[in-house]
This record gives C-alpha cells, sequence and structure tokens, in this order.
C-alpha cells in the first residue's frame, strides 16, 4: 500500500478534508480499468506492468476484471494488444515546457482528444484510471476528473513531464520511482512506489553462466550488455561501432539497438567485420538485436557482468533488480534534463557511473569498462550497491491501490 499517504486527508483528490471509508463493493461486480498514456515504451511498458499485476491480483479476491488502454496509437501499443487489452485510440497531442509554436499547432488536436476521451469513458466509465502521463493523458485525465472518476498516476522520472505535473493536481493518488519527483507534488497523496515492472521478467531466471550459454557466449567470459532504451540510442550505437574491435576484445557484447536503429547498425557492424582482424570470432562476441521480448531481456539482465545504458526510469530500476554494474549515459536535451537527474540519483549509490555523452571518448569509455570488469572487488561493491536502489513490488503496490481506490 501507500504506506506514506494519509488516506484519512484525502478525498477526491483533494486534500484537508475527512474522508469516508468506500464502501465495498460486490466482488461479482467487474472492475473496470482505464489505462492512459503514451509516446515512448517507457510510458507503456508500466502500464503493461501495472495490468499484468492486476490480473495477478484480481481473481484472489474474487473480482472480475476488464482493461482498457485510452491513449493514441503507436507501434509501442502494439505491446499491450498482445496482452489482449483492448485499445480505444485518442488523437492525442504533445505538450512541451519549450517550443510555443509547436504547443499553439498542437491544441486542435488536443480539443479533439477530450471530445473523444469524453465520449468513450462516458461509455465505458471504469472505476479507476490508471495515468502513465505521456502523450495523450491529459485529455483523458481531465475528462476522468471531469466525471468523478478516480484517478492514480505515477510519474517515472525524478522530475515530472508536463502532463503528470498537472494531472497530479486532479490524482487521488501519485506513485514515484525517485524521491525528488515528492518535490512536485502534493505531499498528502504522493508515495514512493519505485518503478512498475514487467512481472516475468523476475520469473523462471536461469543462472548466470545458463543465461550466457542460451544467448550463444561464453559463459566463462564477461558479458556486456548495451541498452538502448525503447527507441535506441543512436549515438551510442555508432559509437560502439567504432570502438566495436577494442571492445569485443574486452568481453562479449548483447546490443539492443531499437528497432529503427537496427538496420543501420547491422550495415555498420559487417562493415566493421571487414577491419576486425578477429572477424570469424566476432559474430560469436557480438549479438546486435532490434527489440528484446521479456524472456529475452530477463537472459541478457542475467547473463551481463555489466550493462551500458541511457537513462530512462525503467531501465536504471531493471538493472538495479537484477543487481547490475552500470555505465550510464544520459540522453542530452531530455525533457527537463530528467535523464540526467535520473543518472545522478542512481549513481548516488555507488551502482553506476555516469559518462556524459559530451564527455564518450574511447580512451575514457575503455579504462572505465576494464576497471570495472578487471576487478572481482568492484564488480561486487558495486553489485550490491545497484541492488540496494531497486525498491521491488511497484506493479504490485499500485495494482492494490487501484483495488482498495474501487472499494475491494
Amino acid at each position: 500500500m501507500f504506506k506514506d499517504v494519509n488516506y484519512e486527508e484525502v478525498v477526491d483528490g483533494k486534500t484537508g478534508a475527512q474522508s469516508v471509508a468506500p464502501e465495498r463493493k460486490s466482488p461479482e461486480r467487474t472492475l473496470r480499468v482505464v489505462l492512459a498514456g503514451g509516446g515512448s515504451g517507457g510510458h507503456i511498458n508500466p502500464l503493461l506492468a501495472v495490468a499484468e499485476a492486476l490480473r495477478l491480483s484480481a481473481p484472489k479476491a474474487g473480482i472480475s476484471l476488464t482493461l482498457r488502454y485510452l491513449g493514441p496509437e503507436s507501434e509501442y501499443v502494439e505491446i499491450l494488444r498482445a496482452a489482449n487489452i483492448e485499445i480505444d485510440s485518442l488523437l492525442g497531442a504533445k505538450w512541451r515546457r519549450h517550443g510555443f509554436v509547436r504547443n499553439i499547432l498542437d491544441i486542435p488536436f488536443f480539443f479533439v482528444s477530450l471530445f473523444q476521451a469524453l465520449v468513450k469513458l462516458l461509455f465505458f466509465m471504469p472505476d479507476v484510471i490508471f495515468s502513465k502521463g505521456g502523450t495523450g493523458s491529459l485529455p483523458v485525465v481531465l475528462v476522468g476528473w471531469l466525471y468523478r472518476i478516480p484517478i492514480v498516476i505515477h510519474e517515472s522520472d525524478a522530475i515530472p513531464g508536463v502532463s503528470n505535473a498537472i494531472a497530479g493536481r486532479f490524482a487521488r493518488r501519485i506513485a514515484i520511482s525517485f524521491d525528488r519527483a515528492k518535490n512536485y507534488f502534493p505531499r498528502k497523496k504522493t508515495a514512493l512506489t519505485g518503478a512498475p515492472l514487467n512481472p516475468g521478467l523476475f520469473t523462471d531466471q536461469l543462472s548466470q553462466k545458463t543465461a550466457k550459454d542460451v544467448l550463444g557466449f561464453d559463459p566463462e567470459e564477461p558479458v556486456i550488455f548495451v541498452m538502448g532504451g525503447s527507441q535506441g540510442a543512436q549515438p551510442l550505437n555508432e559509437f560502439l561501432m567504432t570502438n566495436l574491435e577494442e571492445m569485443t576484445k574486452i568481453a562479449q557484447i548483447i546490443h539492443q539497438t531499437g528497432t529503427a536503429n537496427f538496420a543501420e547498425v547491422q550495415k555498420l557492424s559487417r562493415a566493421a567485420m571487414i577491419e576486425i582482424s578477429t572477424k570469424d570470432a566476432l559474430p560469436k562476441r557480438y549479438h546486435p538485436v532490434a527489440f528484446l521480448k521479456t524472456e529475452d531481456m530477463r537472459n541478457a539482465l542475467t547473463a551481463a557482468d555489466l550493462v551500458i545504458s541511457r537513462a530512462g526510469s525503467s531501465s536504471l530500476f531493471e538493472i538495479a533488480a537484477f543487481k547490475k554494474p552500470a555505465i550510464v549515459i544520459p540522453l542530452p536535451g531530455s525533457a527537463r534534463d530528467h535523464q540526467r537527474l535520473n543518472a545522478f540519483e542512481f549513481a548516488k549509490s555507488g551502482g553506476g557511473i555516469i559518462i556524459e555523452q559530451t564527455n564518450l571518448m574511447p580512451g575514457i569509455f575503455m579504462n572505465q569498462i576494464k576497471d570495472i570488469l578487471g576487478n572481482a572487488a568492484t564488480l561486487e561493491t558495486m553489485s550490491k550497491t545497484s541492488a540496494s536502489f531497486y525498491i521491488p513490488n511497484a506493479a504490485q503496490i499500485i495494482a492494490q491501490e487501484i483495488m482498495k481506490i474501487a472499494g475491494y
């Protein structure tokens, strides 16, 4: 539960008034939940994690569950569709802290999305809305508040995006991944839960050596997992290709490129093979993949001795959940510089080293990798401190809170 939320002083998304415990509903009644949010895998994957946690929790409480996503269509929404979550599309509009002209141009899309949300929520009328922020989430939250539907939001980053910063005023409960984010929301309805991660990541885990073998690597040699995030990271991909020969001398590499960048990385890696004297061994030591399904992500994180990643919230919490040392390279120019702030929050414990993209020089980078992989004591210390950053069961905590707000 949200242990640091004072439930006695929260009512209808406002604080300062006494509330009456919700009347318990009949367990035969279906719990109807709308999932809102979009724009990237960083929004969609946590929605899926909470949806799966609800599917596990609801039957145990004798509750029938209906889930529906209400938001803009994108390639990432296919993740929800594959999980048998009904999709109801909104046009969507993106709000930016900077970019006045682009915001003006998006105003018509926003009002169209509001109208769509008015109609679709009226006909579905959920018991609770769970919003992750991002493109298209704000119209759903505003209309939900108008209909007096309880709203739960989750903020992944150390500093909230525009949609969640506004939505926090209308939410009944606010879950956050980073303690720093509590400074931007009403304290009495905000709780530190960590990031919701896919429960499938934690089932049927292999030993590290077995995971390496399953991925086609030598179990006795170190593995580096390069995580580009759901959208990939083109500058990281290009840097890796430029230094592929040196990297593969140090370790075996599994490289998640992002779907949009996979063809280009394949092309660059083939060119690199021509230059590398040990090109016959390269396919055994370097495995590029566009996208990792849950089982493959679980095996890659299990096999890794070191992770190189951007500083998206879900990526950092996945790294910590698997107790992995990391080199974190924040995305420059991310909204409100949230990736840099995320990275510093993660690195404070000592489980990660930050290299700014402007300082991504081969000499500095290779020395950091060698220092970490070449020192067993450093690996062990970073592994333990990385693990200390992880907050377990976020998806389950949020799912239980959704059920509680609905009266179950």
